[in-house]
């Protein structure tokens, strides 16, 4: 059994080809789909997080307006890059979406991918420190938020304050208790997968890693997963932890399918680089008729090891036809694939 959700970048164009135009449409479609989404019975509604882009950008009040209009789906992020976040203040955001969905934020955070201009976490008012890297800025970020997560009191309060305060130092408010447990680290390597695993985050994998073996994505991805949760055995926590893995799936259902990914589906792995130095693979694309579909996921090792597949759709097409790529899997694909 899987936990099935969709995983939006939340494009937009000003342009006459595209259902999204503005940030207000991406904004409100969102919610619209969200809501669909959990009225089709997916479990999860998830935003992938990008500045100065004509994407998602914001994640808060998003989150905390679709934790309003639904009841049971969980809202997250896949991710938020912690080079650009004050982690206190956003200790603070976090927890009213929480209490405001009702326990239902699924956070996950990360180092980041490449943005859309040089270095714009400097732009946000943060630097690395001596000696830093920005990706040890960014897990240096990560920690600060997992300690004020865990709601003890670690500020000295006025003594004459403007409201009278509880006993002892005070923590950041509001807090949100179990959400520490709900944390998700984004990881495209093996070992900042392990690094998640001993802080005690769930893991988050996309549709790309570090190539480190040359092996087939799904591969790598699955051996990934695999030394994550015996990095998370060996340290010794007391819950079980989440693995997600992130697909583009189309069930060609009708002629509309066809039409817009009948002649896309990528039938193998892409070799690139991110930076200069990086090599990543990227995981193939799926399109194809439900029967020949499930025969192909059935051989992804990766989503045979997660227990959470988020399904990144593509919101320009519009709420109503995304409804429906999210419906065609959770029907006719994954009862067929014991998901459901």
């Amino acid at each position: 059994m899987k936990k099935i959700g969709f995983l939006s970048f939340g494009h937009w164009t000003p342009s006459s080809q595209s259902g999204t135009r503005s940030a207000g449409d991406a904004l409100l479609q969102s919610i619209d789909l969200a809501v669909a989404a959990e009225e089709l019975g997916a479990d999860g509604a998830y935003f992938r997080v990008h500045h100065f882009a004509r994407q998602l950008g914001s994640p808060f009040p998003l989150l905390a307006a679709i934790g309003a209009k639904t009841q049971r789906i969980e809202i997250g992020t896949g991710v938020i890059d912690m080079r650009y976040e004050n982690p206190l203040y956003m200790v603070e955001d976090a927890g009213a979406a929480d209490l405001i969905s009702g326990g239902r934020l699924q956070l996950g955070i990360s180092r980041g991918s490449p943005e859309q201009v040089i270095d714009g976490w400097r732009y946000f008012g943060y630097t690395p420190a001596d000696g830093e890297t920005e990706a040890d800025m960014a897990r240096r970020h990560t920690e600060v938020l997992l300690d004020a997560l865990r709601g003890e009191g670690f500020a000295e309060p006025s003594p004459q304050p403007m409201f009278p305060n509880p006993p002892g130092l005070l923590r950041v408010e509001p807090f949100s208790a179990g959400l520490r447990d709900r944390i998700w680290w984004g990881a495209s390597s093996d070992a900042t997968a392990v690094w998640a695993a001993k802080l005690g985050m769930n893991l988050q994998s996309s549709t790309l890693k570090n190539d480190e073996t040359g092996e087939p994505f799904h591969v790598q991805q699955a051996k990934q997963i695999r030394a994550y949760r015996e990095a998370w055995k060996l340290a010794g926590h007391k819950r079980e932890p989440r693995v997600s893995v992130s697909r583009s799936i189309f069930a060609l259902m009708n002629q509309q399918d066809r039409s817009y990914f009948g002649n896309s589906g990528q039938e193998g792995d892409q070799v690139g680089y991110i930076g200069d130095q990086t090599r990543a693979i990227f995981g193939r694309s799926y399109a194809a008729e439900p029967e020949l579909l499930i025969k192909q996921l059935a051989q992804d090792e990766a989503i045979a090891e997660a227990d959470t597949l988020l399904l990144t759709v593509p919101n320009q097409l519009g709420v109503e036809y995304n409804a429906h790529v999210i419906e065609s899997i959770l029907k006719h694909i994954a009862p067929a694939l014991d998901w459901r």
